[in-house]
């Protein structure tokens, strides 16, 4: 059988050491990365995430679009996104996740504890930062981080 007969009908043979040399070769393009475009969160209800987002973690409005179905938040270059665009994309609290950098530790952790925000973990240090992570409304995990001044860092490992 032809190679080309075998790749219609079965595919590469991989078991043929040779394998590569009978298919059609090709260059495949390479993938570049720029940067992070944003951290997506999903939510369920706009209105109350957005509370959370707003009210309580303080964050401020830097674009809304889809009809308000979702939300930027401008963290210095960076962008943090919730949104509530249907079924194919829901929130969990087992998939990616954002860390935020606050700039006092301890008053953030005060300040969630005083508006009765559930912990998922409650703060801790390592030997470069603190930390500590919260639920949002949606049950998504949020990161609360601080770094440690360098003078203080020890290596995280």
């Amino acid at each position: 059988m032809s190679s080309l007969a075998r790749a219609r009908n079965d595919g590469p043979d991989y078991a043929n050491e040779n394998w590569l040399l009978d298919t059609q070769t090709f260059e495949i393009p390479k993938m570049r990365i720029n940067g992070l475009a944003f951290v997506g969160i999903p939510v369920t209800d706009m209105k109350r995430a957005r509370a959370f987002y707003e009210d309580v973690l303080e964050l401020k409005v830097s674009e809304e679009m889809m009809s308000g179905k979702w939300v930027e938040y401008s963290l210095g270059n960076n962008t943090l996104a919730i949104a509530s665009v249907g079924p194919q994309w829901l929130p969990s609290d087992q998939g990616t996740g954002a860390a935020l950098e606050v700039e006092n530790f301890d008053e953030a952790v005060k300040s969630l504890k005083a508006r009765h925000v559930p912990f998922t973990a409650e703060p801790f240090e390592s030997p470069c930062c603190w930390m500590a992570i919260i639920k949002d409304p949606d049950g998504n995990n949020i990161v609360l981080h601080k770094l440690k001044p360098e003078n203080e860092k020890e290596p995280c490992v």
